[in-house]
């Protein structure tokens, strides 16, 4: 059964930095999109950025460009997250999130399989 574990969110200033892991169990992930989608209060969860496993092929929202940066480590079987510039509007849940197919931007639907998720607070 495949398992996300994420790790690395917390409390942050504005203007600072985080990295967010997930770890991956249960299957090898070859074929499989990683991605990461977060979810701020009172708001719909919406799509951050997706990896392709094999490949590394990534892909990110627009209006996220540019801060975030979604990577893979293979030999870990971990992805992470690295947001930079953080802003008080980045506060949510982070979720890793794994689909067998391409996960479609905007649409949750597409994931099969969702973490628990890990709180990102940012602070003006």
């Amino acid at each position: 059964q495949v398992q996300l574990v994420e790790s690395g969110g917390g409390l942050v200033q504005a203007g600072g930095s985080l990295r967010l892991s997930c770890a991956a169990s249960g299957r090898t992930f070859g074929g499989y999109y990683m991605g990461w989608f977060r979810q701020a209060p009172g708001k719909e969860r919406e799509f951050v950025a997706r990896i392709n496993w094999s490949y590394g092929y990534t892909s990110y929202a627009d209006a996220l460009k540019g801060r975030f940066t979604i990577s893979r480590d293979n030999a870990k079987n971990t992805v992470y997250l690295q947001i930079n510039s953080l802003k008080p509007e980045d506060t949510a849940v982070y979720y890793c999130v794994a689909a067998r197919g391409v996960i479609v931007i905007g649409n949750p639907e597409s994931v099969d399989y969702w973490g628990k998720g890990t709180l990102v607070t940012v602070s003006s």
